[in-house]
């Protein structure tokens, strides 16, 4: 399956996942967006936001590239709760993450709802926690797959110093079935960890708490940016 905006396969990329922090909500998500978009001008290196639903409109506003933190498989019809890619990408949405830890999800709906996003050119990214994740999410030929510890999620503790041999072995599970970029998250807290992301094969890396939280998102965004160069 062709797989929409190619172009950007081999840019670097960092993903932010902002969650639903109190300080990445409302006005807080449009400004971590803003700031987002200021360091991928200046440095060149890709950056996605994931904002709440509630909150994605506004922030793809900045100019931000966004992904939804989540959608469902689901056209336009009586589906009340539901996020509907079409909807997703109405709202100004460019991809979409998928089956996180904070939002595990079938293997059928994770096939679907991938499917249905690439017909309607929407980029995907399927979160792996174990290598039956990674298998499963490479043989359904996502643009992104992103693997991540979940004893490592929101810990300050890298994966890419903790568990390096994940990230390795991850990136050559992938390869064995399909040519799709990995990152890599869990515990990414600064410069360094990006750096050592890179080194060890990843074209990037996802994070959430770090950046949302920090006291100058900025500074710390422009040395992770500067740091997968």
């Amino acid at each position: 399956m062709k797989k929409p905006n190619a172009v950007f396969l081999m840019k670097p990329l960092i993903v932010l996942n902002l969650k639903t922090y109190s300080e990445s909500t409302g006005k807080g998500a449009v400004k971590l967006c803003e700031i987002a978009r200021e360091v991928s001008k200046e440095t060149g290196v890709r950056i996605i936001c994931c904002p709440q639903t509630v909150d994605l409109r506004e922030c793809a506003k900045t100019g931000c590239e966004i992904f939804s933190q989540g959608a469902e498989s689901f056209e336009f019809g009586a589906h009340t709760g539901a996020n509907l890619p079409s909807a997703l990408k109405d709202a100004g949405a460019k991809g979409i993450m998928l089956n996180h830890a904070e939002r595990k999800m079938k293997k059928e709906e994770i096939e679907a709802t991938v499917s249905l996003a690439h017909k309607l050119k929407l980029e995907t990214l399927i979160c792996s926690a174990n290598p039956s994740e990674t298998d499963m999410a490479a043989r359904i030929n996502p643009d992104y797959i992103a693997v991540e510890p979940p004893e490592l999620i929101g810990t300050g503790i890298s994966v890419s110093a903790a568990k390096p041999e994940v990230i390795t072995d991850t990136i050559k599970q992938v390869k064995s079935i399909a040519n799709i970029p990995v990152l890599c998250g869990a515990g990414i807290s600064n410069a360094s960890d990006v750096k050592k992301a890179i080194q060890l094969g990843t074209v990037g890396v996802l994070l959430a708490s770090a950046y949302v939280k920090a006291k100058e998102p900025k500074k710390l965004l422009q040395e992770m940016a500067k740091a997968c160069q």
